[in-house]
């Protein structure tokens, strides 16, 4: 099944992610994948409160995933509530 490989290489890429933003007092964690290939992650810990959470999110976590897996469409904070 598909989804079930793409899914368990999302979670890889955010663990090797999650290292580096723990070293700032913060984390990442993986929350759902959408039939449509939108990865929702929760930031939690400074990352959860930072001013700079969208620009890490965007710039950081999904650039490099959509980097190792082009099918990804877009990376959520599902903890912002949009």
């Amino acid at each position: 099944m598909e989804n079930v490989t793409l899914r368990d290489r999302v979670i890889d890429i955010i663990d090797q992610l999650r290292p580096f933003l723990q070293q700032d007092g913060g984390d990442i964690a993986f929350v759902d994948l959408t039939p449509d290939n939108v990865v929702k992650v929760r930031l939690q810990g400074a990352c959860g409160t930072c001013p700079h959470a969208k620009v890490t999110l965007k710039s950081g976590v999904e650039a490099t995933i959509k980097k190792y897996i082009p099918e990804i469409v877009r990376v959520e904070d599902d903890s912002l509530g949009f």
